[in-house]
């Protein structure tokens, strides 16, 4: 008799409290979902595209309605690709490419990584602002910080002393980053962002408009070190922001909807800030997060592709020289990454979701 092998789920599903067992009581509909978050995590997010197509331009469109969108860095370019077209697969393709074509000279400076981000945003949706301000049902809210004290700097030593010191304040507890920085939400003014009153850090929200849009998008992944700041994003306080998931870097935020929140992510699990990455203890707060479904890649799935992980930052340096192994390898990953949407929506579609979901 031959065996028979079938392939490991490529997909680990967790939930909330509150969306398991109202997923054990009805099935996942495209109109239960209202939010969705993406989180920072820079190249991380080519290796979810083909779940963020089968989401997008497959799944969300069969029901029309009013969807908030928040995101953080990458999570915000994601969501505005998504907006910026009624062919959002089409852009997220886009997105993928144009990122994968980057190549940065080693040595590269913060100045320059910032130009060529300018000319990415500009190629990826310039011309495609009204589209994103009037898109008939998502609403665009893109996360920054304002910098405060020496992280306005962007001398190389002084940047880094505030960091360091950022670092350490941290490790004693989260909320003292609020002497370095302030979040903002810059905000389609259509929709009340999808977080209730934020009272863990200093916070402001700017309504979104055609001037403030890639202003917005650059500093939300403008992280200190590798970007330059964005200084007096137009409408918003006076001052240089900066990527928004160094608060909040997996969106660990009150969440105030109705229905469930769907999570396409990276990783199984919430990571608070970008300085508790380094820090086990520091998880998603569960309480905010009972109405979740995040949806991940597994680690089955991860341990079959090109480098056993998903894109990265570091694969920068790690193909440093070889920038056409590095975009061959990113490139199989994308491919590979639809996988992740064909399994979504058979389990959505088959009602198999319940039975693979695990708490989150």
């Amino acid at each position: 008799m031959t065996a028979i092998h079938t392939r490991e789920p490529a997909l680990t599903i967790r939930a909330g409290r509150r969306a398991l067992q109202r997923l054990k009581e009805k099935p996942l509909t495209p109109g239960d979902v209202h939010v969705i978050p993406g989180a920072a995590g820079g190249p991380k997010a080519l290796g979810i595209s083909g779940l963020d197509k089968a989401v997008f331009g497959d799944w969300l469109p069969r029901v029309e309605q009013e969807r908030s969108l928040i995101g953080s860095s990458i999570g915000s370019w994601r969501f505005a690709a998504v907006a910026s077209s009624d062919d959002p697969r089409s852009q997220l393709e886009r997105l993928a490419e144009l990122y994968t074509a980057q190549r940065f000279a080693k040595g590269v400076s913060p100045a320059e990584v910032s130009r060529k981000s300018v000319l990415f945003l500009e190629e990826l949706l310039g011309g495609r602002e009204d589209s994103i301000l009037n898109h008939p049902w998502y609403r665009l809210n893109i996360v920054v910080v304002r910098s405060l004290g020496m992280l306005e700097s962007d001398t190389r030593g002084r940047l880094s002393l505030g960091l360091l010191n950022a670092i350490s304040a941290n490790m004693v507890s989260r909320r003292h980053l609020g002497r370095f920085m302030e979040r903002g939400i810059i905000c389609d003014a259509r929709l009340k962002t999808p977080v209730s009153k934020l009272v863990d850090f200093p916070s402001h929200e700017v309504a979104l408009t055609r001037d403030n849009l890639l202003p917005a998008l650059l500093a939300s992944a403008s992280i200190p070190m590798v970007m330059s700041g964005v200084r007096n994003i137009p409408g918003a306080p006076d001052g240089v922001y900066r990527d928004g998931g160094l608060l909040d870097y997996h969106l660990d935020l009150p969440y105030e909807q109705s229905g469930v929140i769907l999570y396409p992510h990276f990783t199984d699990k919430i990571v608070p800030g970008w300085f508790d990455k380094t820090l086990p203890w520091r998880r998603g707060n569960a309480a905010r997060l009972q109405d979740v479904l995040l949806v991940a890649p597994s680690a089955d799935y991860l341990a079959s592709l090109p480098d056993r992980k998903l894109p990265d930052r570091k694969d920068f340096e790690k193909y440093v020289g070889d920038d056409r192994g590095r975009e061959a390898s990113w490139r199989r990953a994308i491919a590979e990454s639809d996988r992740l949407g064909d399994e979504f929506l058979e389990l959505v579609d088959t009602g198999k979701l319940p039975g693979v979901i695990s708490a989150l």
